[in-house]
């Protein structure tokens, strides 16, 4: 089983997270790592903190010459451009945590709390989600994502008009990481309307995960159908405020007879379809797995919205923190990490090992095994 667990504020010293259960003799590229981390700092919209910092993973433990050793790998990520004097929030901004966490943990103000439920935290899921990607990578499973709504622009390409591997591929040559190249100059526009009048977009990703054998998930309980586990994680994201697999919201007006994925037969069990997005019964079932989420607008404006100020208890408008007009290119490499470590997870529940070659030996008898049914 793998875990992982994160610490660090925004403003901190920086981010540390431990990830446990990743088998040992994995090569563990860092410059893999730091170029993720890199694709998280990207996109149009971005606040000018990213033109500060410049994320670096530090490797602390779990790592000699390259390979993993079995043990927990523990990851630093310094902050850069954080000696800024921080006051106290007293005036929370709607649609944050500052008004609900101080009351929570009993605060004079925000700060604490906005310290930590800030984005910045997902540098760190970045970092430790690439490890589960390399990990996934040794099995060909590949995780891509793009964007295909910004502010209610939204693209026809995707999954369901057949979009291909290669466009997927070259999504990072966009500066909002959309695959049709047609809506790129709208989004854009759009997002620089927005920030001339001190507001912020959201917006829609689509993740597409290939090759992912058939057996992740249970149906056996509700905490462990594969669904619900990339649910759970992706809904953790700051700012995803919803979910759906494969057609989405459009089976409900969909006949069960055009929906459901019939099932053929050609060397091995396949879907002449994939409306389910890849997974029955909350298990995989071989196709691509299929998903989009949904990102509400950052909450943090410059045109602030009206609020109540917890020393006064009298009306004010909300205190502004530094942030981005639209964080949607970022929340899909974000989306990313957080598939890998499910999909990780899962996959080492079922061929678990102590070192990589007998995870890859459960690996390839569970094939041989699906080869001859």
């Amino acid at each position: 089983m793998i875990r992982f667990l994160t610490a660090g504020e925004s403003h901190g010293e920086g981010l540390t997270g431990i990830i446990d259960g990743i088998p040992a003799n994995l090569y563990l590229d860092r410059n893999y790592i730091n170029e993720e981390l890199r694709r998280r700092q990207g996109g149009f919209g971005r606040s000018e903190r990213m033109k500060i910092e410049k994320d670096e993973a530090i490797i602390i433990s779990g790592v000699s010459n390259s390979y993993t050793t079995g043990n927990p790998i523990t990851i630093f990520i310094k902050n850069r451009g954080v000696n800024i004097e921080l006051g106290e929030v007293t005036r929370p901004r709607p649609g944050h945590g500052d008004l609900v966490g101080a009351l929570k943990y009993n605060q004079k103000g925000g700060r604490n709390i906005l310290e930590r439920a800030s984005a910045r935290e997902t540098a760190m899921r970045v970092a430790l989600g690439s490890v589960c990607k390399l990990l996934l990578k040794e099995f060909d499973i590949e995780i891509f994502s793009h964007v295909i709504n910004i502010g209610g622009i939204e693209s026809n390409l995707n999954y369901y008009s057949n979009i291909s591997e290669m466009e997927l591929e070259k999504v990072d040559e966009s500066v909002i990481r959309v695959a049709d190249k047609n809506y790129e100059a709208f989004m854009i526009e759009k997002i620089r309307e927005a920030k001339q009048e001190g507001d912020t977009l959201g917006g829609t990703i689509e993740i597409i995960i290939k090759n992912v054998p058939v057996g992740l998930g249970s149906h056996n309980n509700w905490d462990s159908k594969l669904d619900g586990r990339l649910a759970c994680a992706i809904m953790s994201i700051p700012g995803i405020k919803g979910i759906d697999f494969g057609l989405g919201n459009r089976v409900v007006s969909t006949l069960g007879s055009r929906f459901h994925d019939e099932i053929i037969f050609n060397e091995t069990y396949k879907r002449k379809s994939n409306n389910a997005g890849g997974i029955e019964a909350g298990i995989s079932n071989g196709e691509d797995i299929v998903f989009k989420c949904y990102m509400k607008p950052i909450p943090t404006l410059k045109k602030p919205l009206e609020t109540i100020d917890m020393e006064t208890k009298e009306k004010a408008l909300a205190q502004f923190e530094r942030s981005d007009v639209c964080a949607v290119p970022s929340a899909s490499i974000v989306a990313e990490s957080m598939a890998a470590y499910v999909l990780a997870n899962e996959f080492m529940k079922k061929f678990g090992g102590d070192f990589l070659e007998e995870v890859k030996s459960n690996y390839y008898n569970y094939v041989k095994y699906l080869n001859n049914r």
